[in-house]
């Protein structure tokens, strides 16, 4: 995976200049570029999002090359396992367009017209893709194109809000952005996704989103010199590649006490990875939504007696090893891990209407990730593990303030304290996640995840269960 800024930008013009010199003197045609890109695209959506969860797509198409690399992408998708239907609402009727909608009708594909659409397309849709315009557009929008921009624009206001929204994915150019310069006007959407082709346009630079790929293995050797072009390799045989991370999630406390990075590390095949990614999304929109502490979660656990506790605990951070906690070795939930080491978390974010429950197996984070985590705590925080002796006996609070002053005596002079051997990390290996979006109309929405062993590698199995019907508002 490349950073941004090891990879190359061009302009318009050095776009338009690679297109021609790939369709001659090198020899391709518009049938093989279309069918490149539109498969890049493809595999970009199967990368992030699952064909379980976000079954149907809907493709709008351009009436220029953009719109042929959407209908290619359709095709692939169909077979992918989506349900996509196709908005084409200004037709190409020239070769090779002509053909892609022929294929696409052969396969029982849906052509849908604008007004048949639905207001919000997010009622209808998981996923939109954006193959309206690409790099050679200039002008300003005309009907239908005015209207349906108000559509997709209106999407990420719903996501903002914590509506149940669809994905937006964009092919090479945002709708609405300048091919240089961005959402100049502000008019423009803001996708999920972008997928450049061939080589990032400069716009992409502008790009916010959580993912953005490149399709464009097909570059000769001739182009990347003449341009000086600085591309990413591809891993395995994929026909896209991932440029830069994951954002981090980071969440702090009140007053600063509490810091912890959600960094979700990223592998070749990051499918894998799709419950971390939807995870990390929902934490987001819990910090973004201001929930207090969206970070601090339901720990339960159960000792050999088979009684469960639970108690809330601090998030320290999570990646593709699982969720990590810091306690104190002797306390009963240290004990009841030890006697039975499976336990289960649960995350609520009441204001954006969203659950995760997470189970999985614990196990003892090693010393020196403790280490580093302890020696990263504030000094007043380091003090505190020190003196309690969680979970025993005590008099009163003031023998708590008096261990706490004299300990921060002793310890004055010097820049570290020492971590205590009985504090320390636990980190849970998920086997399950349960996703649950709240809505309004009281039916709510579960997806379920579970691990298994296949072949030697960890696989997940995604399940959307039926509409959950509430019994009362709070019903979860």
């Amino acid at each position: 995976m490349e950073s941004k800024e090891e990879i190359s930008y061009v302009s318009q013009q050095e776009a338009i200049e690679i297109d021609q010199m790939l369709m001659s003197p090198l020899g391709f045609t518009v049938d093989q570029l279309m069918e490149l890109a539109g498969l890049s695209v493809a595999s970009a959506i199967g990368e992030v999002y699952s064909p379980s969860e976000y079954t149907h797509v809907l493709v709008i198409c351009g009436p220029g090359n953009n719109g042929g690399d959407g209908l290619v992408a359709a095709r692939h998708l169909h077979h992918f396992g989506y349900k996509p239907s196709i908005c084409y609402p200004k037709r190409n009727t020239e070769p090779p367009f002509a053909g892609l909608v022929t294929q696409l009708e052969s396969l029982s594909v849906p052509f849908l017209p604008v007004e048949d659409l639905p207001v919000q397309l997010s009622s209808d849709f998981e996923i939109i893709v954006d193959a309206i315009f690409g790099f050679s557009f200039h002008g300003n929008l005309r009907p239908p194109f005015d209207s349906l921009i108000r559509r997709m624009v209106s999407i990420k206001t719903q996501q903002r809000t914590h509506e149940i929204a669809a994905v937006v994915i964009s092919v090479d150019i945002p709708f609405g952005w300048h091919v240089e310069e961005g959402d100049i006007c502000g008019e423009g959407i803001e996708p999920d996704m972008l997928v450049s082709l061939t080589a990032p346009k400069l716009c992409a630079k502008m790009f916010c989103g959580p993912h953005h790929f490149l399709g464009g293995r097909f570059v000769p050797r001739s182009i990347i010199d003449k341009f000086k072009l600085k591309l990413p390799s591809y891993p395995g045989t994929s026909m896209c590649v991932r440029i830069g991370n994951l954002p981090e999630t980071n969440l702090s406390a009140q007053k600063g006490i509490f810091t912890a990075s959600v960094n979700l590390e990223v592998e070749e095949n990051p499918i894998d990875q799709v419950e971390l990614y939807k995870f990390q999304k929902w934490l987001g929109d819990a910090l973004e939504a201001g929930v207090k502490e969206p970070h601090y979660m339901v720990l339960s656990t159960a000792g050999k007696d088979a009684k469960p506790s639970s108690r809330m605990v601090s998030l320290e951070g999570v990646n593709k090893d699982g969720f990590v906690w810091h306690t104190n070795y002797r306390s009963q939930k240290a004990r009841e891990i030890s006697e039975n080491p499976h336990a289960s978390l649960l995350f609520y974010w009441g204001p954006i209407k969203c659950q995760v429950r997470v189970e999985g197996f614990v196990e003892q984070v090693s010393d020196e990730e403790s280490e580093q985590s302890f020696s990263s705590l504030p000094r007043d925080i380091q003090i505190r593990p020190t003196v309690s002796k969680q979970s025993t006996l005590i008099h009163g609070r003031e023998v708590l303030h008096q261990q706490y002053k004299e300990f921060e005596e002793k310890y004055h002079d010097r820049s570290s304290i020492p971590r205590p051997k009985h504090w320390g990390g636990y980190r849970l290996i998920p086997e399950f996640f349960e996703f649950w979006q709240g809505e309004e109309s009281q039916v709510h929405l579960k997806f379920r995840y579970y691990a298994e062993e296949i072949d030697g590698r960890r696989v997940w199995t995604i399940h959307r269960l039926v509409p959950q019907l509430a019994e009362s508002a709070s019903s979860l």
